[in-house]
C-alpha cells in the first residue's frame, strides 16, 4: 500500500512538470494568446534583465567612484569598445531568452524552430540586436579596397569576409569540452568527473599587505581533487617549491632582453582582445559577482581553499566569463542549430590581423577618437597637457566612473593622470607597454608629415592611411623575422612557419581560442618582477630606483612624472628577461600582488588563466599534443619525458590523476623548452601555426606583391625596433638587435649606424599638365587617389558621422574628372529607430558629426556613454530651490525676530532713546527740507518728496534695513543691513501690514508722535562719541520711533545692534 502511495505521488508530480505548463499555453491560446507573442514577451523580459544588470553594474561604479578591487580593475583595463559591448550585449540577450524559454517549458518537448516560423526568428535575432552581427558584411569594390585594410579587419577575404575581422569568433581547432556539450565550462559542476576523477579546483587566496594569507599561483591547481581539502601549509608548500619563485630568486634570461617579453605583449593586445560579459550581476537575480560564490551566468568565481585567509568577502575570487559570440551555444535554440555541432564560442574585440590595431583600433568609432582631424598631414592625436623633452605622449581618455587608472600619491586631485588612450584599452596596464604604445605613437606622426612632406598633393587621408600601412608593415616584419623565431627555435620556426609564399585565400587567419587563451600566454612565466630605470650611462638611475610591479601597474603619472621613456626604454634594452624555468614559472608580483589595492587584496595571473580556459572550454593537455602530432602522454613515466623536473611531473600526475586532465595551459608551459627557443614543442607548434595563418590569410600582408612596390618592400627590409627606438627618443645608442641583451657601451651602437628606410621610394609623381586637375576637397571629408585599369581614379570617403552624397569615386577621362565631387552630409543618429544609439533611458542629441546622449538631472551618463544612471543625490534645480527656500525661510525668520525684539524694548522699558529705520525699497526724488529730532544728539533729516510712482521693476525690490541708534550713553551706531529679494507683492502687503500694526501699538502705548517721509539722512556725531564707521548714504520712508531702553541692561552698542 506505501509503495502504490508513492508511486501515485511521483506520478502526479511528473504529470504535473510535464502537462501544467501546456495547459497553461493552453489557457492562454484560448484567451487569444499565440506562441509567437509569447516568445516576443519572453525576448522583450529578457532584454530589460539584461539591461537591468548592466544598469546595476554601472550604478554600482558610479557610486563607488574610484576602483576599490583588483578584479573590477582588470574588469576596466579589459572593458571593449562600443561595438564589441553592443556585440556582447545582444548574445547575453538570447542566451537569457533561451533560459527563460526552458523555465517556462517552452524547450522541453520543441525547439523554437519547430515552434516559430522563419521570419519570426530573424525577428527576433534583429530584436536581440545580434543578426547584424551574424550576417555577411557589405564589402566595397573599389580600387581603394585593394590599396587599404579597413579598420574592422573585414572584406580581407572576399570569400569570407568576416575571417579575421573584429567582434567575430575566435576560431576552433579542436572542438571545445563543456560538460554540457554546449555552454557549461570544465569546472561548472562540482561533481562532473574526466576519466573517472573531478578536476582540480581553480583556487587560491588572497594576499594582504600586512602578511596575513598567501596568494599562490596555483595553490587552486594544486589543492585536492577530492572532497578533503589540502591543508593551507600544504598548499604553501607546493607553491613555494614548484611554481612560485620568490622575487629575489627569479632566474635571468643570458640571452635575450626585456624588451622581447614586453613586445609579446603588445603584440598580443594586437591580435586579441576577449571582452568579458558586459554585466558584473548575475542575469537572474542579479546577485553581484563581486559577492556570489555561486556559478551563475555571467558569474564563474574562483573557489578558495576553506582555510584560506582573505581579505573580506566571501571564500572565492570574482571571475566573469566571456561574452558569447552571437548564434552560439544556447543561443542556437533560435537557429535550428542547439546541438554540440554549435557550441558557445568566444569573441574577438580586436582583429587577428598584424595590422597595428594597438595604434589605429579595431572600429571606426576608435580610429575617429584617436585621429586628429584638424591635422592636414594625417596626424594621430597627441597628449596636450605633458610633453617628454619636446616629444608626444599618448593622449588621455575621458575616464569613466569610476576611474581606472592610479592617482599619484599626495598629488593634486584635478591634477591627475587619467588612464592613456590608444589603440588597445590595456595601454596603461604597466609603464613598459605604455612606453611601447607612445612609440608607435610618435612613429605614425613621424612618417606621416615626412610622407605628406615628399607629396604635397596627397590629403590628409592619404597621409594617414600611408603611415598607417608602412607602420602595420613594420609590426609584421619585427614580429615574424625578429621576435618569432627566438620564440620558436629555428627548427621550429621552419616546420610550422617556413618560407613565405604568397597569400592563400583558403587560410583562415582568425586567431584561435586555444592560441588567444593558453599558448600565447606562456610570456607570463617570463616577466620580470622590476621595473628598471638606467641612466644616459645605462647604470641604475640615482633619482628613479628600481620598481616592484605591484607599484607600477595601472600608474600613467610614472611616465610622465618620472623620466619619461627614455629611462624605462634604457632598462628594457639593457636588463634582461625572466627566464622561463619549471620549478619557477611564475613571481610573486604576478601571482601574489597582481593590481594591489590598498589593503583590498590581490589577484593571481595563474588562476585568472586556467579559468580562463575552462570558461572556453579547452581541451585538455593530450587533446592538443595529438592534435600537433605529438605523442599522448598516458603515464607517469611518459609525462616525465617532456617534463625533466621530476618533481613537477610528479605533483602534475598526483594533482590531476591522469594527463589528459592536465589543463592546456599548465602542461604546454611545464614542458622542455626546445633548442635554442623559449618554449616546447606544444606551444612552438600552436603559436607557430597561428602566425602562420596570420602572415598568409592575410591579403595585405607586406610581402604580397600588391602591397608595397619591390623599391619599398627592400626599404622596409632594412628598418627595424632598434631604428624606431633612435627616430623617436633622446637615445643616441642602441643595441642593434633590440631583443638581444648586452652590455653598455660595447654591445651599443650610435643610432647614426642604424639603418632605416629611405623614404624617397614613397615619393609619388603627380601631372601638372592634366586635363584632370587637382581635386577639389570636400568638407567633412577626404579622398584618396588610385589607378583602376590604367585611369586615375578619386575614391572619396566622408569623416565617421557623415555620410556620402553623390558619386563616391570618380574617373579621370580625356574630358577631365566625369563627375563633380560629391559632398558629405551630417548623419542624425538620433532618428534611428532600429538602432538607437542611445538607450531609452538617455535623451539622444544630435551634433556634428555625432551624437551626444544626455540625462535629466540627477541622472548621469554610465561608462558606456549611452545609458543613464542614478547618481544618487538630489537634482539640481532642486537643490537649488532649497537653498534660496531655506535663505528666504531664514530671512523671514530673521526680520521677525529683529522686529519682536524692536518693540519688545519700545513697549516694555521706560527710558528711551529714538531708533531710526530706514526702510529702502526704492530711490527717492529730489526736494525737502531738514528736521531736528530730540536724541540727545542732533540727527539731520532731509525731507524729500515721497516718490508717487513706482519706477520700472513694482514686481521686483530689494529692501533692506538700516538702524541708526541715538542715546544718552553716546555716539550713534548703523546697524547692518539684511537684505532680501521680495518678488511678491503679497509678501510686500504682508510685511508693511506687520509693520504699521507695530508701530501703532508702539504709539499708543508710548504716546508718542513718529513722522513717516521719505528722506535721505545723514548724521552727525554728538560730542563723546564718534561714529564707528563713514555714514553711508540712505533713502527711503523713515521711520523715527521712542524706544526705551532698560537702565541696568548695560548692553553695549554692539551688542545692541547685533539685535537687529
Amino acid at each position: 500500500m506505501r509503495a502504490l502511495v508513492v508511486l501515485g505521488a511521483t506520478l502526479a508530480v511528473v504529470c504535473t512538470a510535464v502537462f501544467f505548463p501546456s495547459v497553461l499555453r493552453g489557457k492562454d491560446l484560448l484567451w487569444g494568446k499565440t506562441e509567437e507573442s509569447h516568445v516576443i514577451s519572453i525576448l522583450e523580459e529578457s532584454k530589460l534583465m539584461v539591461d537591468n544588470a548592466i544598469y546595476n553594474t554601472m550604478k554600482r561604479n558610479l557610486n563607488k567612484r574610484e576602483i576599490v578591487s583588483p578584479s573590477q580593475l582588470l574588469s576596466f583595463s579589459k572593458l571593449p569598445e562600443p561595438t564589441s559591448q553592443a556585440v556582447s550585449r545582444a548574445a547575453e540577450i538570447m542566451e537569457a531568452s533561451v533560459q527563460a524559454m526552458k523555465r517556462r517549458g517552452y524547450l522541453k518537448l520543441k525547439p523554437p524552430t519547430d515552434i516559430l516560423s522563419e521570419d519570426l526568428l530573424n525577428t527576433i535575432a534583429n530584436m536581440s540586436g545580434c543578426l547584424p552581427y551574424m550576417l555577411p558584411p557589405k564589402c566595397p569594390h573599389t580600387c581603394l579596397a585593394n590599396k587599404y585594410r579597413l579598420i574592422t579587419g573585414a572584406c580581407n577575404n572576399r570569400d569570407h569576409p568576416r575571417w579575421g575581422a573584429s567582434n567575430t569568433a575566435l576560431a576552433r581547432w579542436l572542438p571545445p569540452t563543456y560538460e554540457d556539450g554546449i555552454s557549461e565550462p570544465r569546472g561548472w559542476n562540482p561533481h562532473f568527473l574526466y576519466n573517472g576523477f573531478p578536476l582540480p579546483p581553480v583556487s587560491t587566496s588572497e594576499r594582504r599587505l600586512d602578511g596575513v594569507g598567501i596568494s599562490s599561483p596555483f595553490s587552486a591547481v594544486w589543492t585536492s581533487h577530492t572532497v578533503t581539502r589540502w591543508s593551507l601549509s600544504q598548499v604553501r608548500e607546493v607553491t613555494r617549491q614548484v611554481i612560485q619563485v620568490s622575487n629575489e630568486a627569479v632566474t635571468e634570461d643570458d640571452q635575450y632582453s626585456d624588451l622581447l617579453v614586453v613586445w609579446g605583449q603588445y603584440i598580443d593586445h594586437d591580435i586579441a582582445l576577449t571582452p568579458q560579459s558586459t554585466s558584473r550581476a548575475a542575469f537572474g537575480g542579479g546577485a553581484d559577482c563581486q559577492l556570489t560564490c555561486q556559478n551563475q551566468s555571467p558569474c564563474f568565481p574562483i573557489q578558495l581553499p576553506a582555510d584560506a585567509s582573505l581579505t573580506s568577502g566571501p571564500a572565492c575570487l570574482p571571475f566573469y566569463r566571456s561574452s558569447a559570440a552571437c548564434g552560439t551555444g544556447t543561443q542556437g535554440a533560435f537557429f535550428g542549430n542547439l546541438s554540440t555541432a554549435n557550441p558557445r564560442q568566444q569573441m574577438n574585440g580586436f582583429t587577428s590581423f598584424l595590422d597595428a590595431s594597438t595604434v589605429y583600433g579595431s572600429s571606426p568609432a576608435s580610429e575617429k577618437q584617436l585621429r586628429n582631424w584638424t591635422s592636414a598631414e594625417g596626424l594621430l592625436r597627441v597628449n596636450t597637457r605633458h610633453q617628454d623633452a619636446g616629444r608626444a605622449y599618448l593622449p588621455f581618455v575621458s575616464p569613466p566612473a569610476p576611474w581606472a587608472c592610479a592617482p599619484e600619491p599626495g598629488a593634486d586631485p584635478a591634477a591627475r593622470a587619467p588612464c592613456f588612450l590608444a589603440g588597445d584599452g590595456r595601454a596603461s596596464e604597466v609603464p613598459s607597454l605604455a612606453a611601447v604604445h607612445t612609440l608607435w605613437l610618435r612613429e605614425h606622426n613621424r612618417l606621416a608629415a615626412a610622407l605628406k612632406a615628399l607629396n604635397a598633393h596627397w590629403s590628409a587621408d592619404t597621409a594617414y592611411q600611408e603611415a598607417r600601412k608602412v607602420v602595420g608593415a613594420l609590426h609584421q616584419i619585427i614580429t615574424m623575422r625578429d621576435y618569432v623565431p627566438r620564440i620558436l627555435g629555428p627548427e621550429a620556426f621552419r616546420q610550422h612557419v617556413g618560407p613565405y609564399t604568397g597569400y592563400d585565400p583558403t587560410v583562415d587567419p582568425t586567431v584561435s581560442n586555444v592560441f588567444s587563451t593558453a599558448a600565447f600566454r606562456f610570456g607570463h612565466a617570463t616577466v620580470h618582477p622590476l621595473v628598471r630605470r638606467l641612466d644616459a650611462r645605462f647604470q641604475e638611475h640615482p633619482a628613479l630606483p628600481r620598481l616592484w610591479l605591484r607599484d607600477a601597474f595601472f600608474s600613467p603619472w610614472r611616465l610622465l612624472g618620472e623620466g619619461g621613456l627614455d629611462p624605462l626604454l634604457r632598462g628594457l634594452l639593457a636588463r634582461p628577461a625572466k627566464l622561463q624555468v619549471q620549478d619557477q614559472l611564475m613571481n610573486e608580483e604576478l601571482t601574489e600582488r597582481l593590481f594591489v589595492l590598498g589593503n583590498s587584496g590581490t589577484l593571481d595571473l595563474a588562476s585568472l588563466n586556467l579559468q580562463r580556459g575552462r570558461d572556453h572550454g579547452l581541451p585538455g593537455y593530450n587533446d592538443w599534443r595529438e592534435f600537433c602530432g605529438l605523442p599522448r602522454l598516458e603515464t607517469q613515466a611518459n609525462l616525465s619525458t617532456a617534463i625533466a623536473n621530476r618533481g613537477v611531473a610528479d605533483r602534475l600526475m598526483d594533482l590531476y590523476k591522469h594527463p589528459d586532465n592536465i589543463d592546456v595551459w599548465l602542461g604546454g608551459l611545464a614542458e622542455n623548452f626546445l633548442p635554442r627557443a623559449r618554449t616546447g614543442p606544444l606551444f612552438a607548434c600552436i603559436i607557430g601555426k597561428q602566425m602562420k595563418a596570420l602572415r598568409d590569410g592575410d591579403r595585405f600582408w607586406w610581402e604580397n606583391h600588391h602591397v608595397f612596390t619591390e623599391a619599398q618592400r627592400r626599404e622596409l627590409e632594412r628598418h627595424s625596433l632598434s631604428r624606431v627606438i633612435c627616430d623617436n627618443t633622446g637615445l643616441p645608442r642602441v643595441p642593434a638587435d633590440a631583443f638581444r641583451v648586452g652590455s653598455f657601451p660595447q654591445d651599443f651602437e650610435s643610432c647614426e649606424n642604424i639603418p632605416g628606410m629611405n623614404l624617397e621610394v614613397w615619393r609619388e609623381a603627380f601631372p601638372q599638365e592634366d586635363v584632370c586637375s587637382f581635386p577639389d576637397r570636400v568638407d567633412d571629408g577626404d579622398f584618396v587617389l588610385c589607378e583602376e585599369s590604367g585611369q586615375r581614379v578619386l575614391v572619396y570617403s566622408c569623416h565617421h558621422g557623415f555620410e556620402l552624397q553623390g558619386q563616391e569615386h570618380i574617373t579621370c577621362t580625356p574630358q577631365g574628372w566625369d563627375f563633380q565631387p560629391p559632398v558629405c552630409k551630417d548623419i542624425n543618429e538620433c532618428q534611428d529607430v532600429r538602432h538607437p544609439p542611445c538607450h531609452p533611458s538617455a535623451r539622444c542629441k544630435n551634433t556634428k558629426g555625432g551624437f551626444r546622449c544626455e540625462c535629466t538631472d540627477p541622472y548621469v551618463l554610465g561608462e558606456d556613454g549611452r545609458t543613464c544612471v542614478d547618481s544618487g543625490r538630489l537634482p539640481k534645480a532642486s537643490l537649488v530651490s532649497l537653498v534660496l527656500g531655506a535663505l528666504l525661510v531664514g530671512g523671514l525668520a530673521g526680520l521677525t525676530w529683529m522686529t519682536f525684539w524692536f518693540f519688545h524694548y519700545a513697549l516694555n522699558n521706560e527710558r528711551g532713546v529714538i531708533v531710526c529705520t530706514l526702510w529702502g525699497c526704492q530711490t527717492p526724488v529730489d526736494g525737502g527740507d531738514s528736521v531736528m529730532l530730540d536724541s540727545g544728539h542732533s540727527l539731520e533729516a532731509k525731507i524729500l518728496t515721497e516718490v508717487s510712482q513706482r519706477q520700472k521693476r513694482p514686481d521686483l525690490s530689494i529692501c533692506g534695513w538700516e538702524t541708526i541708534l541715538c542715546g544718552e550713553a553716546g555716539g550713534c551706531l548703523w546697524g547692518a543691513p539684511s537684505l532680501l529679494l521680495l518678488n511678491s507683492w503679497l509678501l510686500r502687503l504682508k510685511l508693511r501690514l506687520l509693520l504699521n500694526f507695530l508701530i501703532h501699538k508702539s504709539i499708543k502705548k508710548n504716546n508718542s508722535t513718529y513722522h513717516k517721509q521719505s528722506c535721505s539722512a545723514s548724521l552727525t556725531p554728538g560730542p563723546q562719541r564718534s561714529p564707528p564707521t563713514p555714514t553711508p548714504a540712505v533713502s527711503g520712508p523713515l521711520l523715527c520711533l521712542p524706544l526705551a531702553l532698560p537702565q541696568t541692561a548695560g548692553l553695549p552698542w554692539k551688542s545692541l545692534a547685533s539685535l537687529f
